[in-house]
């Protein structure tokens, strides 16, 4: 795991007031499960899709720019289509630390996302699930983390 990449994601754990963009409206999804976790750890979560009106107890809003206040930083779980709108959204909200959330698969990075944050002075986390480095996370995410530290050395090494 990329120390920088994680000090940059420490630092958006340290923000309070978080909007978790690309939140689910169906309470079995990913994104609901990362909800309810800081929740119970006491960050103020703004829910944003375009499509509802409440997520998981939360009001949601549409776009990042319509949360009041705005949030200190946004987690992006949207599709990889969606991710450079999402970046532009946070960007025009003035939102500083941006976090691209990746599991096990893909991931939500895209490069146009990533060189949009780039262009305006910020640097994303990419490549990490908030539960690989939130305290106490349980067993399966502390794995997960391990395999990944595990893995990137090697992937690094590899000819491009």
């Amino acid at each position: 795991m990329d120390e920088e990449n994680l000090s940059r994601a420490r630092a958006v754990l340290a923000c309070r007031r978080l909007a978790l963009v690309g939140a689910s409206r169906d309470p079995r999804s990913f994104s609901r499960a990362v909800q309810r976790e800081l929740t119970a750890r006491c960050y103020d979560v703004v829910p944003v899709n375009p499509a509802a009106g409440e997520i998981g107890g939360a009001p949601a809003v549409a776009r990042v720019q319509d949360a009041a206040p705005a949030p200190e930083a946004a987690l992006i779980m949207t599709p990889p289509s969606l991710a450079a709108a999402a970046a532009r959204d946070c960007l025009a909200a003035g939102v500083r630390r941006v976090w691209f959330h990746r599991g096990a698969g893909r991931g939500c990075a895209s490069e146009e996302a990533v060189a949009l944050c780039r262009a305006q002075g910020v640097e994303p986390v990419v490549d990490l699930c908030p539960f690989m480095v939130l305290d106490r996370a349980g067993f399966v995410h502390r794995l997960h983390a391990v395999l990944r530290r595990r893995a990137r050395p090697r992937r690094a090494a590899a000819p491009a």
